[in-house]
């Protein structure tokens, strides 16, 4: 049984949107919100995403409409408006000898842009433990990985060092690793949960809660505390036509409130960002998870200032 979305998401219109998340965070008296899955990566690299997207490509095999189709600062603009005051820079290579040319940009662009917590990115390939170091030595303080679109396992040795390095500092990687929107080698929770009963304190956020392997993926999380899950598009009336979250979860979900973290896909997502929160909140479990979720853990995890919270 999947969860029934009462009600239409908000206006497309920027300034509608910016209207409707200020009053969300101000009913739950929030300083802002930090989203842990947005998308900035090279123009050209941008270019090639949206051209999938738009193709209808094999993976998606459906109509996606670009939401937040404008230049990079126009971009950030929209989710300062927003009130997102952390997000992040999530790239991904698909081939070997891409990803230390996407961290060397993702850094630049954390350089230039305070409010993007600095994300970087590998690749299992010969070198990526010497620039994964490289780039945790150079700020980083989140890295992406795509199983699907990389269509690596994430257990190959080439990998053994990234994922050492990174489960030692503590630093996390959002991890697409769900079969949604279509299976693939080495999605579904099965190479996950090898490779965590070899790095068990490793940090990975599970990128869009896992879908559709929801219960799996949190079965990972109730086993290792060091594993957390992302909204991403998850529970919004695009995902649930196709992946609906299991209602009998929902209890699951509250209890798991702590380590899950507000994630959109901004701005390659098919509807108004403010749709994302709304869809949450339908899920009726209550304003201390929405704070947890939409600000309090990844204000947690990634230490940032302290911000008074309205009364």
């Amino acid at each position: 049984m999947s969860i029934q979305l009462s009600g239409a998401a908000a206006p497309t219109g920027t300034t509608g949107t910016a209207e409707a998340v200020r009053a969300f965070r101000e009913r739950l008296g929030l300083p802002g919100l930090v989203d842990v899955h947005t998308h900035f990566m090279p123009e050209r690299v941008l270019a090639k995403v949206w051209d999938y997207f738009d193709a209808v490509g094999p993976l998606t095999g459906t109509q996606w409409p670009i939401t937040y189709r404008h230049e990079e600062q126009q971009r950030v603009r929209l989710l300062r408006e927003f009130g997102v005051r952390a997000f992040t820079a999530m790239l991904y290579p698909h081939k070997p000898a891409m990803a230390a040319w996407l961290n060397s940009w993702s850094a630049q662009f954390a350089a230039r842009t305070p409010d993007c917590l600095h994300t970087a990115t590998f690749f299992p390939e010969e070198g990526a433990g010497g620039y994964v170091r490289q780039a945790v030595d150079n700020g980083a303080r989140i890295f992406k990985a795509h199983l699907q679109v990389g269509a690596y396992d994430p257990n190959d040795a080439l990998l053994d060092p990234v994922w050492g390095l990174l489960a030692e500092a503590g630093i996390p990687t959002v991890i697409h690793c769900g079969s949604m929107p279509a299976p693939a080698g080495f999605t579904g929770p099965g190479p996950l949960a090898r490779l965590l009963a070899r790095f068990p304190r490793l940090p990975l956020v599970i990128a869009h809660m896992g879908m559709p392997e929801y219960a799996e993926f949190m079965d990972l999380a109730d086993r290792y505390p060091e594993v957390r899950l992302d909204t991403t598009m998850a529970f919004t009336d695009f995902s649930e036509r196709t992946s609906p979250f299991p209602a009998g979860d929902l209890g699951r979900l509250a209890a798991l409130g702590d380590r899950i973290l507000l994630g959109t896909d901004f701005p390659n997502i098919p509807y108004p960002y403010e749709h994302q929160l709304a869809a949450l909140e339908r899920l009726g479990l209550g304003d201390d998870w929405l704070r947890a979720v939409c600000h309090d853990n990844a204000a947690k995890l990634f230490g940032l200032p302290e911000h008074t919270r309205r009364p």
